[in-house]
């Protein structure tokens, strides 16, 4: 019994590298990445600089008043 399981273990094996080596030998390489779209951050950026001034002028208005 021992030496049916070695047996089949082995077939398999080969079976594996029988059928799927040759595909991995033969497979092309994925093509490179196209080049990222550019997106604007101008915008966006310029809101958040103007919200953390005004939060800012905010924090030293109330820190002045106490």
């Amino acid at each position: 019994m021992k030496s049916f399981k070695v047996f089949l273990l082995i077939g398999s094996l080969t079976l594996f590298a029988l059928l799927v080596t040759p595909e991995l030998g033969l497979s092309q390489p994925p093509p490179p990445p196209s080049k990222p779209t550019q997106t604007p951050i101008d915008g966006g950026l310029g809101l958040l600089a103007a919200a953390g001034g005004a939060y800012a002028v905010k924090k030293l208005r109330d820190r002045r008043a106490e």
